[in-house]
């Protein structure tokens, strides 16, 4: 018997938790580690080295149909939370039915790009905001499976935080 994901149903995006701002295919960010290059005596070669619980620049696409308030406000130097709400469609072998999981990505960033798009006859606009992500939190379940606070020195995957230690040894905690 198992639960297999299958698809996310549907979704829904909050500006700060509740104001509901549209509906928009999203791009989550890319998780690449901040590397650098080790080589010298004692090695064969060279290691791109991953900084432990450090990530390169990671951005948000929200891609829009339509040009509206809701995504030039996006554009506010101000910086914005995002909450991005979705229901995931699982299938439990062992009840032989669907069940639904929910699924929750909470997004801190200031924005970085907003494509204004295009203006033609009977089309989308394909308007798009890209946010630098400072701060992710992804909940499956009601569970954090991920939670990264680059201002904050968080980086906890799976429950395991890899930066305590690193706070710690900066006198943060």
């Amino acid at each position: 018997m198992m639960k297999v994901p299958e698809k996310l149903i549907n979704f829904r995006v909050y500006k700060n938790g509740d104001d509901l701002i549209g509906v928009a295919d999203i791009e989550l960010p890319s998780l690449e580690a901040m590397t650098e290059t080790t080589k010298g005596a004692g090695l064969a070669g060279e290691i791109d080295s991953p900084v432990l619980g450090h990530f390169s620049s990671m951005e948000l696409v929200l891609n829009w149909r339509t040009l509206e308030k809701t995504n030039i406000e996006l554009v506010s130097p101000d910086g914005v939370t995002l909450d991005c709400r979705g229901a995931q469609q699982v299938y439990d072998s062992g009840a032989g039915k669907y069940i639904v999981r929910p699924v929750k990505c909470v997004i801190r960033g200031v924005p970085k790009k907003t494509e204004l798009g295009k203006l033609d006859v009977g089309t989308t606009t394909d308007t798009s905001n890209t946010i630098e992500t400072t701060y992710i939190k992804i909940s499956i379940d009601d569970e954090t499976v991920l939670e990264i606070d680059k201002y904050n020195y968080i980086c906890n995957i799976g429950g395991n935080d890899f930066l305590s230690l690193v706070r710690k040894a900066l006198g943060l905690n």
